[in-house]
């Protein structure tokens, strides 16, 4: 293989000699050449019994073994394989050997012919022969860059075997070509087999320093000691980087503005690290002229020479603050004045920082550190312009107080540094005012509670309201008036604030929850302009015995056939209170002969069962019940339940759907008699009345037989058929 340097960009043909260097070849210690040597490679082998009838096999059936332990061709050889195998066996010894083949051209099925050298075992020379064409042949170049992309870049001269490039090389887009050099006759058959030839493309310095970015930014804290690292700036060079055409220095050619120092920042030329190059003292971001600085940084090659190519970027740096300024109030004192019973922002007070604004170092905490002890008001801070809004949040009292002084305190979100602190300037006074208002009454105690006893007469003191004036200092006169009475029981004097019943007090009644009533009233001062406020009365009614207890449920059925003749518990039920309800006494109605169809058993304090004695047909009965409940003194009631007796079924039960008729049959026929006799005879209205009180009287003698276990429609809707 032969190998050619040429300089990127050149366009002057160049003439090549092709170089073939002998093929070198070890194995176990000897070395060897192709078949034009005559030996290729001395081997040792000793089976200690004298080498007698050893045989040697070679993978490589071109080769062999000679009786003198040389490797050599057997005929011409035009390639071999990078590896041989030999092996030796005898009656005594058996053993394999490897060869290593270095230096061979690439496979093919030709090679170029080259004049040849000499090989001995312990060295070797490499001979150096141009090549040798016969008349009749002609020079062949091929692979990319000849005949492949980019096509025709380089050519050979058929005859002299001169290459030339025919357009400048970049070598950035490529830094070497391997072509193949070989020879044919003129009809095209291969002659010489391919030789490499390797163009290696050698770099000129034909690119520009390009910066990673155009505009590199970066920040240093004010403060900072001389050296600090603030940015590292970094360019690249397409060119060869082991040459000096990609050997870049930095420098910085200006900044902007130059004040206090021109000369502010430092770059290393070689790394691209900015530096801080200002004192400390001088880095301070409130005395500065701006707190940012551009710089226009170039980038150079070949090592910074004055032929370097350069290429330029920007970089912002940031003078960033801490918090080496405290704040301080705009003034010592603060004056506000408030209504008194108001709440809301009295005062916004204002201070200075010169740290940067929107950051911890300039937001702004405040805090109330005396004046207050009963905490009636709250400072915060306004976040759009840093001042500390002052709020009243309990309402202030004129009469109690009418003048506050607080002592404020200001500090920053992030703490000082070790040498600045806050000073007298970071706190102030601020002297509040209390303006007086007319206030309305004030109802003590409120609400007020008072118990009574439902019903009592009409006219009856209930409580006396107080309300008094907050404003002391003016002696006013307040007077009174109802303002929410649902139920409309209560009246009020005006002056004394007395309260009384203009209607009697009931406990039952929907307005009165938890036997609690409440009514609400307003006092009015005289003041100007007047001024209101309102208290409230919670009467706690206690119970009276005004409620007659009742019997529930008040229907109930019972099957016709029935063997179990318990027809229904029922209960009492009473609006009243313990001791004025329960226990309830229940017990059949006066009416003689109930006792012999039916009978009441009490259960508990609140329950009794409805029992018949005997069966009864289908149909619907009015059963009397007397009811009484355990009140001083006690009340009763009498009450009915309906029995509807019914025929019963497995799968359901069959009641009568009519009401009851509680008016009997001969009361009802004289109840029609004497219409009659009012429209078609008046005169007659006198003997009509006469036999409507007999008819009456009879059936009244009716209700007492069916009483008695007679047919009675009194008690019976419908008479069985």
């Amino acid at each position: 293989m032969s190998s050619l340097t040429l300089h990127e960009g050149l366009l002057t043909p160049l003439q090549i000699m092709l170089l073939f260097a002998q093929v070198i070849c070890i194995s176990s210690g000897c070395l060897f050449t192709p078949k034009s040597l005559a030996f290729m490679c001395c081997l040792t082998f000793d089976d200690c019994a004298g080498n007698e009838d050893v045989t040697f096999d070679v993978s490589d059936p071109s080769f062999h073994v000679d009786q003198h332990l040389n490797l050599v061709p057997q005929q011409d050889v035009s390639y071999s394989g990078p590896v041989m195998l030999i092996h030796g066996f005898g009656a005594h010894a058996d053993d394999l050997a490897q060869v290593d083949v270095i230096g061979l051209p690439v496979e093919s099925a030709h090679t170029l012919r080259v004049s040849s050298g000499t090989c001995l075992p312990n060295h070797f020379d490499m001979y150096n022969k141009s090549i040798q064409k016969p008349g009749n042949h002609i020079f062949r170049l091929a692979g990319p860059g000849a005949d492949q992309e980019p096509r025709g870049l380089f050519t050979i001269d058929i005859n002299s075997g001169d290459v030339s490039v025919s357009r400048p090389l970049d070598r950035e887009a490529i830094d070497s070509y391997e072509l193949e050099v070989f020879t044919t006759d003129y009809a095209g058959n291969i002659m010489e087999y391919p030789v490499k030839l390797v163009i290696t493309v050698i770099d000129q310095n034909d690119n520009r320093p390009i910066f990673t970015e155009s505009r590199y930014t970066g920040e240093v804290l004010e403060g900072s000691p001389t050296g600090t690292t603030v940015m590292t700036m970094t360019a690249y060079d397409a060119d060869d980087p082991g040459t000096d055409n990609a050997a870049l220095r930095y420098n910085i050619i200006r900044q902007s503005p130059d004040k206090p120092s021109p000369n502010m920042f430092y770059i290393d030329a070689e790394r691209g690290d900015i530096v801080t190059v200002i004192s400390a003292a001088l880095l301070d971001r409130e005395t500065l002229p701006t707190t940012t600085y551009e710089l226009e940084i170039v980038a150079k090659d070949m090592s910074g020479s004055e032929v370097g190519l350069t290429g330029t970027a920007t970089a912002t740096i940031t003078i960033t603050d801490k918090n080496d300024h405290a704040p301080e109030f705009t003034h010592p004192l603060f004056e506000a004045h408030v209504y008194e019973g108001s709440t809301g922002v009295v005062v916004n007070l204002t201070v200075d920082d010169r740290d940067d604004p929107a950051t911890g170092a300039w937001r702004a905490i405040y805090s109330i550190i005396s004046g207050d002890p009963k905490h009636r008001f709250e400072i915060q801070t306004n976040p759009d312009n840093n001042e500390g809004m002052l709020s009243v949040v309990k309402p202030l009292d004129y009469e109690a107080t009418s003048f506050h002084s607080l002592l404020i305190r200001v500090e920053n979100e992030d703490p000082l540094v070790p040498n600045a602190g806050y000073g007298p300037s970071s706190t102030a006074t601020v002297q509040v005012t209390v303006e007086d208002i007319n206030e309305g009454p004030v109802f003590l105690p409120d609400p007020l509670f008072v118990t009574r006893m439902e019903n009592i007469p009409v006219g009856s003191f209930v409580a006396s309201l107080n309300a008094t004036d907050p404003d002391i200092l003016e002696m006013q006169s307040i007077r009174y008036a109802v303002l929410s009475d649902p139920a409309g029981w209560l009246s009020v004097n005006p002056v004394r604030g007395t309260v009384n019943t203009s209607a009697s007090l009931d406990r039952e009644s929907p307005h009165v929850r938890d036997n609690k009533y409440t009514a609400l009233f307003i006092a009015t001062d005289n003041g100007n302009p007047p001024a209101t406020g309102t208290g409230s009365l919670i009467i706690y009614l206690e119970d009276y015995n005004d409620n007659a207890p009742y019997v529930v449920p008040s229907v109930a059925q019972v099957c016709e056939d029935a063997h179990d003749m318990n027809v229904a518990i029922v209960g009492g039920w009473d609006k009243d209170l313990p001791p004025n309800a329960a226990p309830f006494k229940i017990e059949l109605g006066k009416q003689p002969g109930l006792d012999k169809t039916w009978r009441v058993t009490r259960l508990n304090s609140t329950h009794s069962q409805i029992m018949l004695l005997h069966s009864l047909k289908k149909a619907n009965y009015q059963l009397p019940l007397l009811i009484t409940d355990s009140g001083v003194p006690p009340l009763s009631n009498n009450t009915e339940v309906k029995v509807q007796v019914c025929i019963c079924t497995k799968s359901r039960r069959y009641c009568s759907s009519g009401h009851s008729h509680r008016i009997s049959l001969p009361a009802l026929l004289a109840t029609l008699l004497l219409v009659l006799l009012c429209k078609y005879s008046p005169t007659s209205l006198l003997t009509g009345l006469i036999y409507s009180l007999m008819l009456t009287e009879f059936a009244k003698t009716r209700a007492a037989k069916s009483s008695a276990g007679f047919y009675d429609i009194s008690i019976k809707e419908h008479a069985p058929q």
